[in-house]
């Protein structure tokens, strides 16, 4: 096994405000698909439909605006007028800044909205919600507005509210950013519209909620998840005292990271999600070793966030102890942060595909 193969639970990423920027592209897994490597589900003409959609709105991304390149904005360099934010308000209505995938997980969202990433002109952004928000904690909120609103299209993967703050800097933040005329672009499992329900008073924050569903014209992809259509169902855990064993057999030259489940829970806790990318950095496969149900919600929310970027960054999984289908309880499968806990447990199902049965991990 690999020398610097050290478990993820002994991992304390630090990631800088230029790392945080240069990482806003999309992942490994998404780096080189386009519109064409996409393939529609005849049964759902909605696929086909958003595919051009998507093509169209691709079309109407421009070139950034403004004099003075990104690192000078960062660090002084840039004019010590008004900040670019303020600077050449768009006249057009709203909903002509920005486009909403709405659909379920596993129907190929994060695909199309890379796609059109790779499609447009100018200085992009993709990351997912988690990461803009990090991004605004560590550069401050008018400074974000101004290095964002020199981008030609900022593409939001994830999109969802899961508090009242976030619900008020994401409103204020997308207003601003489309009326310095960037393109926004954001997937979700939920409409615009019902951000937030079942996680807080969203009755309360409706004016907010409304001012981004304002910023996006909506587009419906519909079907079903594609990860597991037609595949026989998960395989069963591996044996805790075979688990390395059988990584070194069928993962010859990988980096292979081994590392205990209840230690490695406890370390989330101490991690930012943000760094979640870098916690993985050089893994190719990793051993979990007696894995159990979660029962705390905010350890479950973080542990979503860490299977997104397993799966992004393709990690292939081989562990011990319950099967992902019943990583959460049965409350947080049907409670309002259902969607993000099904589609968590749809991808981490995919990768110890990937890990203990060799299939690629769609």
């Amino acid at each position: 096994m690999p020398s610097d193969a050290t478990p993820l639970s002994r991992r304390s990423p630090q990631v800088g405000v230029g790392e945080l920027l240069e990482g806003l592209t999309p992942s490994f897994r998404f780096a080189d698909v386009s519109f064409d490597s996409y393939i529609p589900d005849p049964g759902h003409p909605s696929q086909a439909q958003a595919v051009e959609e998507l093509r169209g709105f691709a079309e109407t991304v421009g070139r950034p605006r403004g004099s003075g390149g990104l690192l000078s904005r960062l660090f002084g360099g840039g004019s010590s007028g008004a900040p670019s934010g303020r600077r050449g308000r768009s006249t057009k209505s709203p909903r002509t800044g920005g486009i909403y995938l709405d659909g379920g997980f596993g129907v190929g969202k994060t695909h199309l909205l890379a796609s059109l990433y790779h499609a447009s002109p100018g200085q992009r952004a993709f990351g997912t919600f988690v990461e803009y928000t990090n991004l605004v904690g560590a550069l401050s909120f008018r400074r974000t507005v101004d290095v964002l609103s020199d981008y030609s299209l900022v593409c939001i993967d994830e999109f969802e509210l899961d508090d009242p703050g976030d619900t008020v800097l994401m409103s204020r933040l997308m207003r601003e950013l489309t009326d310095a005329g960037v393109k926004l672009a954001a997937t979700s499992n939920t409409l615009p519209g019902s951000l937030g329900d079942g996680r807080f008073a969203a009755s309360d924050f409706q004016r907010e909620i409304q001012v981004l569903a304002d910023q996006f014209a909506v587009v419906r992809v519909d079907g079903e998840d594609f990860r597991h259509r037609g595949l026989p169902e998960a395989p069963p855990p591996l044996a805790t005292e075979k688990l390395e064993d059988f990584a070194a057999a069928h993962h010859e030259g990988a980096t292979i990271v081994v590392d205990d489940f209840e230690a490695l829970t406890e370390h989330l806790s101490q991690v930012h999600p943000s760094r979640y990318r870098h916690l993985l950095s050089g893994v190719e496969v990793l051993v979990l070793k007696g894995v159990t149900t979660i029962e705390a919600q905010s350890l479950g929310l973080r542990f979503v966030v860490l299977a997104d970027r397993l799966y992004d960054q393709d990690v292939k999984i081989i562990a011990s102890g319950v099967p992902f289908d019943q990583l959460f309880t049965e409350e947080m499968m049907s409670g309002g942060y259902m969607k993000k806990y099904h589609r968590a447990v749809s991808r981490l199902t995919a990768l110890v595909r990937s890990g203990q049965m060799g299939e690629k991990a769609l």
